[in-house]
């Protein structure tokens, strides 16, 4: 088969399996290229493990931290008339380099918010990896059912209290336009926040310590945003803010639940990156393709891979971990620094569409959102046939 990008809105429907080895190659030599190895986590639980932070976070544990992991993840494998998901093929590439370097890689497919999938989970782990030092919770999804009382809920990204009108950016064309978003009701304000906050985190982390799978020393971590003042009402003040909300809190209760293995929950604040999550929120790409032109500019500017790298020296450099006055890792600190984020008012102050190629960098937005389904490298022949029936 001959793969091409086949996008739609805000995804790409196609995704290349020697593009995304090629992206998870690069990632990998990055945290070999530090030259670095952490005395840290060695045994590694990563939910939501095959794209984005949690990828990279699994990526940067096994060839930063010498890490024997877990992966899990909800990805579709290839059928006669369509390629794999992205996230197949990024499990698949990683698989195969770790287990070259002699490290334990195994993963699951299936839904992380199910019991089934706990259970199996926890059997696995039993099997491969035995008591963990370290869970990564990297979980953005449109929806969840409770594995208790079987109610399913939907997350909505929608502002609280009044509508919402800024520019965004129409990704492919180019266009700057107004957006307005109406104001989500109690109902999708608790919905979201059963989806997005951090009562299944909670429950991951219950599951195992009833499991006897929790080490000494155990740490865990979810990822969240803050961003600039010129998102917070779609982001950090909307629904999905309400759910990161909780997901500090439950960090808190988490730390005081696990002082028995004198354990530690934290919450790291994670730069805006392009992922497939960040792509669906409107006016998040016009500011990113913003802020990218600014920070590379100041030499600031960090992928995925480079922020958990860094992330990871942080949390295992010794002594006490950095954080802010509410206990969050702030690994947005470049992002929002002062003079950073009053280059982007000043922008945002000016864009339009004639404005956005001297003022933004909406082509390197373009790439990088290529790259997450391994389009766009030039080292890849994207005329040859491939097989796109890759195994895990």
């Amino acid at each position: 088969m001959i793969i091409k990008p086949k996008i739609r809105g805000f995804i790409c429907t196609t995704a290349h399996p020697t593009g995304c080895a090629e992206h998870v190659n690069r990632q990998i030599a990055y945290v070999k290229g530090t030259g670095r190895k952490l005395d840290g986590a060695k045994k590694v639980l990563v939910i939501g493990a095959s794209t984005g932070y949690g990828l990279a976070s699994r990526i940067a544990a096994t060839f930063g931290m010498g890490a024997d992991t877990v992966g899990l993840f909800f990805e579709r494998p290839a059928s006669d008339d369509r390629t794999a998901t992205a996230g197949w093929y990024n499990t698949a590439a990683f698989e195969q380099a770790a287990r070259e370097a002699g490290y334990v890689a195994e993963s699951i497919n299936g839904d992380a918010f199910s019991q089934e999938i706990k259970e199996a989970t926890l059997k696995l782990m039993k099997e491969k990896l035995g008591k963990i030092d370290h869970l990564v919770y990297s979980v953005a999804a449109p929806r969840r059912t409770d594995p208790v009382t079987g109610e399913t809920y939907a997350s909505v990204l929608k502002p609280v209290g009044q509508a919402y009108s800024n520019k965004t950016v129409n990704v492919q064309t180019g266009v700057v336009t107004d957006v307005t978003l109406e104001p989500a009701s109690e109902e999708e304000q608790r919905q979201t926040v059963k989806v997005m906050g951090g009562e299944d985190w909670s429950m991951w982390v219950e599951a195992l310590a009833d499991a006897d799978l929790l080490a000494d020393g155990f740490t865990t971590l979810a990822y969240s945003y803050i961003g600039p003042k010129v998102t917070h009402a779609i982001y950090r003040e909307g629904t999905i803010g309400r759910a990161k909300d909780h997901l500090e809190q439950t960090a808190h209760d988490l730390t005081t639940r696990l002082k028995p293995y004198n354990g530690r929950a934290y919450v790291s604040v994670n730069k805006a990156l392009v992922t497939q999550a960040s792509s669906a929120i409107p006016v998040v790409p016009l500011y990113i393709s913003i802020l990218y032109k600014i920070m590379q500019e100041k030499g600031l500017h960090e992928g995925c891979i480079e922020q958990m790298q860094r992330m990871y020296e942080r949390l295992y450099a010794g002594g006490e971990v950095l954080t802010d006055e509410r206990g969050r890792i702030r690994m947005d600190d470049w992002e929002m620094r002062e003079d950073v984020q009053q280059l982007v008012d000043e922008a945002w102050a000016q864009i339009s569409t004639e404005t956005l190629p001297e003022l933004g960098d909406l082509e390197s937005y373009r790439q990088e959102f290529l790259h997450l389904f391994g389009f766009g490298f030039d080292q890849v022949d994207y005329e040859a046939d491939v097989n796109p029936n890759v195994q895990l």
